[in-house]
């Protein structure tokens, strides 16, 4: 599999996993008994696959030479500085710590689902 392929397949990955994280996160904040330890690491998962897919972008266009669409390349650095801003926020939120993750979670899916869209055929 070239990188190209990685990259795409691993969108999903980061789609899918801030899509679920992100809604349980929002539930749990209204919902205390959803607080739950599997909550943080599916949270943890979820952020790790941005910077895993970040990671495979730029593979992409320095190992496989591809010329992707500025923004698409915008909106990957987006999503790493967002998952950066989430993690610095965590104390001074910590009353408001799921709505904060779970709008965060949500967020980075859909910059991902953005970054879909751009990509190239």
């Amino acid at each position: 599999m070239s990188f190209v392929g990685a990259h795409s397949w691993w969108s999903w990955v980061l789609v899918l996993t801030n899509l679920v994280a992100g809604c349980w996160a929002l539930a749990a904040h209204r919902y205390p008994d959803l607080r739950r330890r599997e909550l943080w690491w599916l949270t943890i998962v979820a952020q790790v696959s941005v910077a895993i897919q970040a990671v495979l972008g730029v593979l992409v266009l320095q190992v496989d030479g591809r010329e992707v669409d500025q923004l698409h390349v915008i909106y990957g650095f987006v999503a790493l500085a967002s998952v950066g801003i989430l993690y610095s926020y965590r104390q001074q939120l910590i009353d408001r710590q799921y709505l904060l993750y779970g709008l965060g979670g949500l967020f980075l899916m859909g910059l991902g689902i953005r970054g879909m869209i751009l990509t190239p055929a």
